[in-house]
């Protein structure tokens, strides 16, 4: 299936959820918030949502400073 990271075309090759995703692109679960066809999704949900094709999901990095 094709889905869209960050802008960015992937092909995944099978059927992953939300959290699985991000260890397959190696991203930290701490400090992230994910969107899902412009919706924000819940960190207690990322298990429970399984991503299909065509979805389109946005990572964003919280950081820190001052």
């Amino acid at each position: 299936m094709i889905i869209t990271v960050n802008g960015e075309t992937k092909e995944i090759v099978r059927e992953i959820n939300l959290g699985e995703l991000l260890e397959l692109l190696a991203l930290p679960s701490e400090r992230i918030a994910i969107e899902l066809n412009r919706e924000v999704v819940r960190k207690k949900d990322w298990a429970h949502i399984t991503i299909k094709d065509a979805d389109k999901i946005e990572v964003v990095h919280f950081v820190g400073g001052g």
